[in-house]
């Protein structure tokens, strides 16, 4: 979740480094993925103030005198329309960095290092910048969206840095949210972490709001109390739709989040800052002066905001007003009642959804929102009553509506009142293994707001409704030890504990010395899902009685392209070959050591076979069939086997350049190019190859160990060949028969191929260079000579092979 600096300083005084701040939430729980200045690629950009301002004759260039401060006055060659005398603009020193842009001056293309220049023959010592080239949007600067210079406040002190005018020098944490704390999937709740653990005060949000006299005829009920415990309306009339105030969309933007109109971002801010997701029903389009909250029909249909039509089940629940659906619940509102220029009157909804349904509902639709993502987790009904409230008391504060005092609040009785928990010290103390201080107990659960009250061993704390997670002396224990810091803790071995020795078992031995192989041979190993789409099938061209298309499938799948458990590996590895092209990396060579599952039977009566696999992918111009060979070889080499390859098939590689792969006379996989059809639909812009290998097959050599063999004697004698044959004869072949001809033969490397008419018609030309390795005798001439005899008769004999003139 993004957690803007800024934002989280509206309600806590926050006196420590941002550095300082990502230590502390790591303290108490809460892991920073990645912290970053909003303007981290942006440097040496200050305010310039433009003195003079000359058109260039015959161009649109403009030739400026520039105050840039402490930096003096710069004379700057600008192409902007809109640059004039006294207006103050970014100013690009020489030796700053910001963005390029196309032609367009709106797409970005990376970053650029600003220098000194020459236009029509005038130099410019910098460059005058707009939004774009520093990496602002409109919602994020008034004016930063215009096609031209970006135009500073104007009592912007010339040579200033740009950054605090322009709000690049905020923060942006990126925390990552436990299971187990909904409550904190939000700006707020993360403001009261953070108040917490610095031991400062934290002020909540405006809540306050006036009620008008207005009031309608309207009733809200809900027939399925057990998928929504609470939902809340509120009417409010004399809506005017507008742009909403910078402030406001600013933040909107540093999560994320793109401005829309001041009702829709006021759900959004909401949605943001306390994590409770709200909607905003067009109060014109709700028929039959009601909202109904039921699950849906089987069958029933719904268009939701995106334009996107599903088809529910009873396993749904909707939002409806009198006659129709108007929200898929907890997920998206419906088209048919969205806010529009012209709506002059809305009804808010806030809600407390049943998680599990949301999360089982937007996986089943394949639709995912912010608001789901929020219900799947779970939202608090304290935080529901408080987001409405907060809502209404910015529709007041923006001015963009009346509050009327018609109001609802259909709920099962739930409180959400703080809830009483006694426990006793001692068992905190016990669950943590050392002695926290009482003073330090009750100063912590203070600070978390559990208002303690310490009698004896006896620690009563109220729970506020917003803290559902805690239950028992457990969580206590939890909360004190997170805040009180894991270094108190001495580590100790549990009495019973004994000291062992560990080390790897031969599989594992044997898989990382595959690894370490491969990565000598310049191979990074990827690491995908288990699980895969059904269209990862028609992605290969397989037929429908394929055997990998016999694929479990998964009850809750994250989303449907990972809704079965792969029965091959090679989709992923050609996928993420094509996202390496995607990214600029144009070549490459990627290893995956992983399982496929194969059912013995569907529907499942007994666990898959899970077979050990590895996958290689290389792409590039530089790679070819034969350099993937090399690191299959690589395999064979690390486990101590010979591999023999023989002309295959497969629906997804060229029909030319695929081979299976053979160990001892059993096949253990394939290798060959991936068809030029699927490249162009993945957009590679090179040749990709790609490899699998059934290690399960492999795992009877797994500690083979091999045979030392000295050095020869005496030299080794080596022969050149060049043979005719057929065009199907396979290169494997031919070795094959080279080195069943003599025991001597120690290696073998093919070094050219030709095809010519002179050769005849489908007949192709193979040269080898051969080495013949004495034993205890040195070579004699006529030995070798009898040793090439042999394998030209043996050639000659199983493929009519001949040595070329």
């Amino acid at each position: 979740m993004l957690v803007p600096l800024s934002w989280l300083k509206d309600y806590v005084d926050i006196d420590v480094t941002p550095d300082v701040l990502e230590e502390k939430l790591f303290s108490c729980g809460f892991e920073v993925e990645e912290k970053y200045e909003v303007g981290k690629d942006i440097s040496k950009v200050v305010v310039g103030e433009v003195k003079t301002c000359e058109a260039i004759e015959g161009t649109h260039l403009h030739l400026c005198t520039v105050d840039a401060g402490e930096n003096g006055i710069l004379q700057i060659c600008c192409g902007a329309d809109n640059v004039a005398a006294g207006g103050k603009y970014p100013l690009a020193l020489i030796g700053a960095q910001v963005y390029a842009t196309a032609k367009d001056h709106v797409t970005v293309e990376g970053l650029m290092t600003i220098g000194q220049g020459k236009l029509r023959g005038y130099d410019s010592y910098g460059m005058l910048c707009s939004g774009v080239e520093l990496g602002v949007s409109e919602d994020m600067f008034p004016g930063a969206g215009y096609n031209g210079l970006l135009v500073l406040p104007a009592d912007s002190v010339p040579g200033a840095d740009v950054k605090p005018i322009l709000g690049l020098d905020d923060y942006i944490f990126d925390v990552s949210i436990t299971a187990n704390r909904p409550d904190c999937q939000s700006i707020f709740g993360i403001a009261r972490e953070v108040a917490a653990v610095l031991g400062k005060p934290v002020k909540e949000p405006a809540l306050d709001y006036t009620e008008s006299d207005v009031a309608i005829d309207f009733n809200i009920r809900v027939s399925a109390p057990d998928l929504c415990p609470r939902y809340i309306g509120h009417y409010v009339s004399d809506v005017k739709i507008t742009e909403s105030p910078s402030w406001m969309k600013r933040r909107l933007a540093l999560v994320g989040c793109s401005a829309i109109s001041n009702v829709v971002d006021i759900t959004n801010y909401v949605l943001y800052e306390l994590g409770q997701p709200m909607h905003a029903f067009d109060y014109s389009y709700l028929e039959g002066g009601e909202i109904h909250v039921r699950r849906a029909e089987n069958g029933e249909k719904i268009v939701t905001l995106d334009e996107k039509e599903f088809a529910l089940t009873s396993d749904n629940l909707v939002i409806c007003d009198g006659v129709k659906p108007v929200a898929l619940a907890g997920i998206m509102g419906g088209l048919n009642s969205e806010i529009l220029d012209s709506t002059s009157a809305v009804m808010f909804e806030a809600a407390k959804f049943a998680h599990d349904n949301i999360r089982k509902s937007s996986k089943a639709l394949g639709q995912v929102s912010d608001s789901s993502m929020r219900f799947s987790k779970g939202v608090d009904e304290y935080t529901t009553v408080m987001a409405m409230k907060r809502a209404l008391h910015l529709i007041e504060e923006l001015g963009c509506g009346k509050v009327s005092k018609t109001s609802f609040d259909v709920n099962t009785g739930n409180s959400i009142e703080p809830r009483k928990l006694t426990v006793s010290v001692k068992q905190v103390n016990g669950v943590l293994g050392i002695t926290v201080p009482d003073e330090d107990i009750v100063r912590i659960l203070t600070g978390l707001n559990f208002a303690p009250e310490l009698n004896g061993d006896e620690l009563t704390i109220y729970i506020p409704g917003y803290r559902v997670d805690m239950e028992s002396y457990q969580d206590v224990a939890e909360e004190v030890i997170r805040m009180y810091g894991y270094d108190h803790i001495t580590p100790t071995f549990i009495p019973t504990a004994k000291v062992t020795s560990g080390g790897y078992n031969l599989k594992q031995r044997s898989e990382l010395k595959i690894k370490n192989a491969l990565c000598a041979a310049g191979a990074s190993e990827g690491v995908h899902y288990s699980f895969f789409s059904p269209s990862d099938f028609d992605l290969l061209r397989l037929p429908e009685d394929a055997p990998e298309r016999t694929a479990i499938k998964i009850l809750n799948p994250i989303n449907i392209d990972l809704s079965l458990m792969r029965t091959t590996l090679a989709p992923q590895m050609i996928k993420a070959m094509a996202r390496n092209q995607k990214n600029s990396i144009l070549s490459g060579r990627i290893y995956e050591m992983g399982n496929k599952f194969l059912p013995k039977a569907l529907p499942l009566t007994e666990y898959p076979d899970e077979r050990e696999t590895i996958c290689i992918g290389v792409f590039g111009d530089d790679e070819d069939f034969y350099s993937l060979k090399g690191l299959v070889d690589v395999i064979a080499s690390a486990l101590d086997v010979t591999f023999d390859y023989e002309k295959d098939t497969k629906t997804f590689l060229h029909p030319g350049r695929t081979a299976k792969v053979i160990c001892d006379g059993e096949e253990v996989g394939y290798l060959g190019q991936v068809l030029y059809e699927i490249c162009d639909e993945l957009d590679m812009r090179v040749p990709a190859y790609v490899a699998e290998i059934d290690l399960r097959a492999l795992s009877k050599y797994y500690g083979k160990e091999r045979k030392f063999i000295p050095l020869p004697k005496f030299l080794e004698e080596k022969r050149d060949f060049c043979f005719v044959m057929d065009k199907d004869i396979t290169c494997a072949a031919v070795e094959k028969e080279i080195v069943a001809s003599c025991e001597y033969i120690t290696k073998i490397e093919l070094f050219d191929i030709y095809e010519g008419a002179q050769l005849g018609e489908n007949k192709k030309s193979l040269a080898f260079s051969v080495v013949f390795t004495p034993g205890d005798e040195e070579f004699k001439p006529e030995v070798i000579d009898g040793f090439v005899k042999d394998i030209l008769d043996n050639l000659n004999a199983k493929f009519g092979i001949t040595l070329r003139a």
